[in-house]
C-alpha cells in the first residue's frame, strides 16, 4: 500500500443509509487512490486468530477486523471486477 493513499470513494452505503442513527461508529468500506481497500470494523482479532485455517496468517502490523454481512453486501456492486 502507498504510505500516501488517500480516501477516495466509500463502496456500498453509508451508515445512515444503513439504519445507523447517528451514522457514526459503523462499518465502513473505502477504495483507496491507490486501489487497495480500507475497512472499518470491529476488532475481533483476539477472538478469530485461533481460528483461521493453517494456512493463513496475520503479520504484527494486521488486524482481523469484522463488519456486518449488509455492509458487504450492499458494497458488492460497487467493487471493481478487476
Amino acid at each position: 500500500m502507498d504510505p500516501n493513499a488517500r480516501v477516495r470513494r466509500r463502496l456500498g452505503a453509508s451508515p445512515a443509509q444503513r439504519g445507523s442513527l447517528s451514522g457514526s461508529n459503523c462499518p465502513d468500506i473505502f477504495e483507496l487512490s491507490d486501489g487497495s481497500f480500507a475497512i472499518i470494523g470491529t476488532d475481533r482479532t483476539d477472538l478469530l486468530e485461533g481460528s483461521l485455517p493453517a494456512d493463513a496468517s496475520r503479520g504484527a502490523h494486521e488486524r482481523i477486523v469484522v463488519i456486518t454481512r449488509e455492509t458487504l453486501l450492499r458494497a458488492k456492486s460497487d467493487i471493481p471486477d478487476a
